[in-house]
């Protein structure tokens, strides 16, 4: 297993004026959503660079990064490898110790980049911290996600770990290089596995610390049987043997979960 290497105190306090957390802005036609994101970001109280890696958005989302380039670290909007390109390409650039990305149609909360620092300075040997979220819907109503205190027998089960509320070390980030590129829905998953197998638990925070957008375009919405069968690969892979649950129950919450979105969208 692989160790963090300690900070030590000179580096510490040549990064004291610094930002303290590359956050990552993947977007692709989000405009209506993108300036909530970034203004979650903005308002938080630890110095942060913010990098916007647009896909080469053909609505408002333009106009938007225009209206905000002063205050961004880095933008840019065209056409890309995918998502998992997008975040590792954004969070090369970027200098702090702690990174992460915020998909454009999710918010962070207020103090919630405070509260992972935190953890992770409590916990100096996790690759990363995450805490818990709350989805909304279009009509302003909310729910739980499902997030758990880490375990590999919860992990092997399901994703515990709602992404928008995870902070990771940037040194255990450049380690694994990053989000595997050949994946475009369980990309996450694969990544709490890695940093898991590689230098030991996640530490989980217990409050809620970023919101979940749920609308007709998002991705895992459109493509759940696809997200399903990549999430079932990522277990083989860092697990070995599938888990009963994900041949009998996870089939029936995929298509449990359609049909509410369905239901949802004729109200």
């Amino acid at each position: 297993m692989m160790t963090l290497a300690p900070e030590d105190n000179a580096a510490a306090t040549a990064r004291a004026d610094s930002p303290q957390v590359t956050v990552v802005v993947p977007s692709y036609n989000q405009g209506p959503y993108l300036e909530d994101a970034l203004q979650s970001i903005e308002i938080q109280d630890v110095a942060t660079e913010i990098i916007v890696m647009d896909g080469g958005s053909t609505d408002i989302s333009l106009t938007v990064l225009k209206r905000w380039s002063e205050r961004l670290a880095y933008w840019r909007s065209e056409p890309d490898g995918g998502q998992a390109s997008a975040i590792n390409e954004g969070i090369r650039r970027g200098t702090a110790p702690y990174v992460c990305w915020l998909n454009s149609d999710d918010k962070l909360e207020p103090g919630s980049l405070r509260a992972l620092i935190k953890a992770l300075e409590d916990n100096p040997t996790a690759p990363a911290a995450y805490g818990n979220a709350l989805n909304i819907n279009s009509r302003g109503s909310t729910s739980p996600v499902w997030v758990q205190p880490f375990s590999e027998r919860r992990l092997r089960l399901r994703c515990i770990i709602s992404q928008p509320g995870t902070l990771i070390r940037r040194s255990a980030w450049e380690a694994l290089d990053g989000l595997d590129p050949t994946l475009h829905f369980a990309l996450d998953y694969d990544l709490w596995w890695r940093l898991y197998r590689s230098f030991g638990p996640l530490v989980h925070v217990p409050r809620i610390l970023a919101v979940n957008r749920l609308h007709t375009d998002t991705k895992t919405r459109n493509n759940r049987a696809a997200h399903y069968s990549e999430a079932i690969g990522v277990v083989r892979r860092h697990h070995g043997n599938l888990p009963m649950k994900w041949w009998l129950a996870q089939p029936y919450a995929v298509w449990w979960k359609a049909l509410l979105a369905q239901l949802g969208d004729r109200k």
